[in-house]
């Protein structure tokens, strides 16, 4: 069997380490300015205190492996997955919700596997549901966006985070919740909640397509290829027009509510695009993009978690290895079957 020579990230130059991780960095800021206008500052108070927490670890973790500090904590790899995990909670939750995802990201996803290009699993995503499935109270208290209700400033933020006994949080379901528990309205009765907005939810729909365009900044800038984004979309939207049946009460939502609502762009350009988790043949990328997309629909519509892309993608990095072993690209000089011809 010839096997797929993978180099690692370059140490120098614009493609090291560092310049990709500053990148996906830069492509978050029109997803967490669309975050803040829409539910205020809490976003952001979460991206700072996961980033403080995610050094403090990573510091801690390369300590007790006797590995360089400065080295390491120059490639911004600590910081990417405390920035990606902070955008994911909602907004508001409390300093320890946040520090034991980091943690868990940060130590046990990461650095329990051997640190930065050895995790079979996106470190982010990791934590996500390791709070999810721990604290569901916490994970699911979304705080209305703009139009619907204040939104807090700074001070409430950092309130909401630090003295969360004294805080008096606002929570109320997003539209992917309301779609998976309604049972007895028509999709065009329940959109007149307000909170739907015009296609998938106020300030989700925006919040998807600002995260949107930093994904094609990422793309055109090369940070990593087409395929598994598109093939996740593609499958997403393809699911969910197979089984939208017009608006019923069963009815999941259509495709766009789909597309531009939850996580959905969020998890397309800026998690399974993880080049040390996802699959790396071009096949084995598309192959990984649709099951992510399927899976994700599958999730949302019959599963209880109503967005779906953390566990979506930690079942796929699971099933990468073996998605790799089956879409090895034919080396020059040697049959399909791995022999000479």
């Amino acid at each position: 069997m010839t096997l797929i020579r993978i180099s690692s990230p370059h140490a120098h130059g614009s493609d090291s380490t560092a310049s990709v991780m500053r990148r996906v960095l830069i492509a978050t800021v029109p997803g967490v300015i669309a975050l803040t206008w829409f539910f205020g500052f809490g976003s952001l108070v979460n991206i700072i205190w996961a980033s403080l927490v995610a050094v403090a670890c990573e510091a801690l973790a390369l300590t007790l492996r006797r590995k360089p500090l400065g080295f390491y904590l120059q490639d911004y790899s600590a910081l990417v997955t405390a920035t990606l995990l902070g955008i994911a909670l909602p907004p508001y939750a409390p300093w320890w919700l946040i520090a034991i995802g980091v943690a868990s990201a940060i130590l046990m996803a990461k650095h329990l596997y051997g640190g930065l290009g050895y995790n079979p699993f996106n470190p982010a995503m990791v934590g996500y549901v390791v709070l999810l499935i721990s604290f569901p109270v916490q994970m699911t208290a979304w705080a209305p966006p703009r139009g619907l209700g204040e939104v807090p400033g700074l001070l409430q933020a950092l309130q909401a985070c630090f003295l969360p006994a004294q805080y008096d949080a606002v929570t109320m379901a997003t539209p992917l919740d309301m779609v998976r528990q309604n049972n007895s309205l028509l999709l065009e009765d329940l959109w007149r909640d307000p909170l739907f907005g015009r296609w998938a939810g106020i300030g989700w729909e925006w919040v998807n397509l600002a995260f949107l365009a930093g994904g094609l900044w990422l793309l055109y800038r090369r940070v990593f290829s087409w395929h598994a984004p598109v093939a996740m979309l593609a499958s997403l939207g393809l699911m969910a027009a197979l089984f939208y049946d017009g608006g019923s009460s069963a009815s999941g939502g259509s495709p766009l509510f789909h597309l531009l609502s939850g996580a959905t762009m969020f998890g397309a350009f800026f998690i399974i695009t993880d080049p040390v988790s996802s699959a790396v043949s071009v096949r084995g990328r598309l192959i990984f993009g649709a099951l992510i997309g399927t899976l994700v629909y599958l999730i949302r519509a019959w599963g209880n978690y109503p967005d779906a892309v953390a566990f979506a993608v930690l079942v796929a990095n699971f099933s990468a290895p073996f998605i790799d072993h089956y879409t090895q690209p034919r080396s020059y000089g040697h049959s399909k079957s791995g022999g000479q011809p």
